[in-house]
Parts: C-alpha cells; structure tokens; sequence
C-alpha cells in the first residue's frame, strides 16, 4: 500500500525532471492546449456538480410543501 503513495514523497528535483520529460513528449506547443483542455473539462465537472446541487435543493423543498 506504501508503494502507491510515492506521489506525496515529490521533491523538486523530481518535479522538474517530470516537467522536462513531459515538455519533451508533448512539446511546447500541445501543453497549453492539454491544459485547456483540462480546465474546460474540470469547469464542465463543477457546473454539473452544481446542477445537482441545485436539483436536490428544489426537490427539498417541494417536499417540505
């Protein structure tokens, strides 16, 4: 189980070699566009989270009518 848990044992050495291959596999040029992609993704997950939210809320209420 120790051994999945490596990701919180990072130091910076690390991360910057991480950085460097990943620019190195995807170039400069597709990182912003995975990154884009990634934000839209994430804001899409929270506006659908939020909409349920919303949902449970409005069943809430008619219920206690």
């Amino acid at each position: 189980m120790n051994e999945l848990l490596f990701i919180g044992n990072l130091g910076t050495g690390e991360i910057i070699i991480i950085a460097i291959i990943v620019l190195l596999l995807f170039g400069g040029k597709k990182i912003p566009e995975l990154m884009k992609g990634i934000g839209k993704g994430v804001k899409n997950f929270k506006d659908g989270v939020k909409g349920l939210e919303d949902d449970i809320k409005i069943d809430d209420d008619t219920d206690k009518k």
